[in-house]
């Protein structure tokens, strides 16, 4: 008997109609025995997601402030999803905790993770399934790092005895109890992290798209769908702004080589998107897989004369950014340059005192920073007939008047990032996704 993992978004299980829909995908295949919840979503497009009431009933609460109409909000979207299952199942006693730990000592991220819990009691009891709390199994240290060996062991004791399951996503516990959260969108994670665990054949990912799309749909009229795509490739896209799935929820599963099949609740019928560590052999698709990209983004250049004869200068200049705990997005070195790409609002939030410790460490000849860029990345592989497609991308980019601030060229497979001014970033998808169309949307056979 095959085992599949199936991970249902916020909007899949925004309301009851919806999870009527869950019900009936799970119910045409007895393999799904695993399921993996979020927190409701939007049920039209004004509406707020429970997480974002749940954050900022917090807020309230945490300053003092009344916040007992946005509890009642809340409590009301789950009653309703019961009311109109006909469910014989009460929450008031999840509801009076989460009171009393607002009267006593608000936790962010216990009440982030509220949404996944309460949405998981439902699911498992209008299915019939067992409910299991990764707060017993999803671990982390007391610092709030996430534990996978740990996790491996204590998810695979916990599912693999069970005929079937609802897991809520997105948060574990430490050992104390207190509850840690993902970053948002973390249920991916979760699922991720149940099908490694249990060694299942399949993930997966339903959410109300259809796949994975080779570029915005809100950019680039009608692009085409992606039938099938690497890990490396989807990790990529959704690191740099494809939101079909996050990016951490690629590494559990790829370990084990197995498949994530993206899907949509409310086209069920659709193949959707497969992500997979080989592609299938003798299996058509195309050379360039998608085009993507971040906007609010900045690039910090250091320049020194025989910078490259001066052993460890990137390393400093990293450390720099570690021990103030800044991110950064790129380091691109040449043979008198360190350049950082950094997002616009860390980078404000610090720019004074980091650009202070920089002068004062490294003595740079010149310290500049580039604001208001955005970040494309191109996806494929060059090595299957479009050998020259940087070459075609760039010059697309160019041909459009667009200035290029970064580029950089990742080894192997095509993996292109390029740096153009914010203003101009749609246009530079555009151009970049026309010329796939036109020169690098041929299918080659993979074998």
């Amino acid at each position: 008997m095959r085992t599949i993992v199936t991970k249902f978004g916020g909007t899949s299980l925004a309301d009851a109609g919806q999870f009527r829909k869950v019900k009936g995908i799970l119910d045409a295949d007895p393999d799904r025995r695993i399921v993996v919840a979020s927190a409701p979503g939007k049920r039209f497009p004004e509406d707020i997601k429970v997480t974002d009431l749940l954050i900022k009933c917090y807020m309230k609460a945490s300053a003092g402030q009344e916040y007992q109409e946005i509890l009642a909000e809340i409590r009301s979207r789950f009653q309703e999803i019961i009311d109109e299952l006909e469910l014989d199942f009460s929450l008031e006693e999840h509801f009076s905790y989460i009171q009393q730990v607002l009267e006593e000592r608000p936790n962010r991220e216990f009440m982030e993770s509220r949404g996944e819990y309460l949405n998981s009691q439902i699911l498992a009891a209008y299915l019939g399934f067992t409910f299991v709390d990764p707060e017993w199994c999803v671990c982390f240290d007391e610092n709030g790092v996430f534990d996978s060996e740990l996790t491996s062991r204590t998810l695979a004791a916990a599912l693999k005895p069970l005929k079937s399951a609802v897991v809520a996503g997105f948060y574990g516990a430490d050992r104390r109890g207190s509850i840690h959260t993902f970053s948002r969108g973390g249920s991916d994670i979760t699922g991720s992290l149940c099908a490694q665990a249990i060694d299942a054949d399949l993930y997966e990912n339903w959410t109300d798209v259809s796949g994975l799309l080779a570029a915005d749909p809100r950019i680039v009229e009608r692009p085409r769908s992606v039938d099938y795509l690497t890990y490396r490739e989807l990790r990529t896209l959704s690191y740099m702004g494809a939101s079909v799935l996050h990016s951490d929820a690629v590494l559990p599963v790829s370990k084990k080589g197995i498949p994530i099949n993206i899907r949509n609740t409310n086209h069920p019928e659709d193949a959707g998107t497969m992500i997979v560590k080989k592609l299938p052999a003798d299996r058509e698709r195309a050379v360039i897989t998608g085009v993507t990209g971040k906007t609010g983004m900045c690039v910090l250049q250091v320049e020194k004369v025989m910078v490259s004869d001066e052993a460890g200068f990137s390393a400093v200049m990293l450390d720099i950014l570690k021990q103030r705990g800044i991110p950064f997005e790129q380091c691109l070195t040449g043979i008198d340059t360190v350049s950082i790409v950094i997002g616009s609002d860390v980078f404000n939030a610090n720019k004074v005192v980091l650009l202070d410790e920089i002068r004062r460490t490294l003595k740079p000849d010149l310290l500049s920073v580039k604001e208001n860029l955005s970040m494309i990345a191109v996806v494929g592989e060059a090595e299957n007939g479009y050998k020259n497609a940087t070459v075609k991308i760039v010059q697309a980019v160019t041909d459009a008047g667009i200035e290029i601030s970064t580029i950089n060229q990742g080894a192997g497979e095509l993996n292109l990032l390029i740096g153009v001014a914010e203003d101009r970033y749609q246009d530079a998808v555009q151009a970049i996704y026309s010329s796939i169309s036109k020169h690098g949307n041929s299918r080659v056979r993979v074998v």
